[in-house]
């Protein structure tokens, strides 16, 4: 997963150094956020805080989207990783932090993964456009929402809302829990029905 062959590491550091555009309007999206792994979410069989950490992106557009334009940073600006290929319109795209390091290294970055702060962070989706580098989407995340397998998830009334049925939140900051599961790779519903918690990575291992 390359970005561009013009798109070196050093033109990047370069365009990011730059005043950025603020505000692009653009459909690829982040969706959900887990920043504070305990458990093998990725389904490798071994936990890693590293490699469990996740992104979900969402084309929420009609079109489809070449993703060979965009890529994630956390509230630092470093590349941390991009993708090739298109997202069709209401696909999503789950990105654990093995993957991130593993485009690092490929992309001759320093291989920390992700990196989302668990005291509070941001994830950004920037595209570039000829000569521009545009931020086109962005969340900040609290310490709260970044507790011990607790996500953070755009709703689909527009709204963030805390994801924490694996570890209550009891305070009053926003967004407040929902007693619901992360729900990595899926939509970020939430309802008072029970059902059985489990992760992408038990989830994936049905299908091998």
């Amino acid at each position: 997963m390359r970005l561009a062959p013009e798109v070196t590491a050093l033109t990047l550091a370069l365009l990011i150094s730059a005043a950025a555009p603020q505000g692009a309007c653009a459909d690829l999206r982040v969706v959900e956020i887990l920043a504070g792994p305990t458990r093998d979410w990725d389904g490798s069989g071994v936990f890693s805080s590293r490699d469990d950490e996740w992104i979900e992106l969402m084309n929420t557009g009609t079109a489809a989207i070449d993703l060979g334009a965009y890529f994630v940073t956390d509230a630092d600006s470093i590349p941390r990783y991009a993708s090739t290929g298109t997202l069709a319109p209401g696909e999503r795209r789950l990105v654990f932090g093995v993957d991130a390091w593993t485009w690092e290294r490929a992309n001759g970055h320093p291989a920390f993964g992700l990196s989302l702060g668990n005291s509070g962070d941001q994830v950004i989706v920037w595209r570039i456009a000829g000569a521009e580098t545009l931020v086109v989407d962005s969340y900040a995340y609290r310490s709260h929402e970044a507790a011990a397998d607790r996500s953070v998830g755009l709703t689909a009334a527009g709204d963030w809302a805390l994801f924490d049925g694996l570890n209550p939140y009891t305070g009053t900051t926003p967004p407040l829990g929902t007693g619901c599961a992360p729900t990595p790779g899926q939509p970020n519903t939430c309802s008072t029905t029970p059902s059985i918690v489990s992760t992408w990575g038990t989830v994936k291992r049905l299908y091998r």
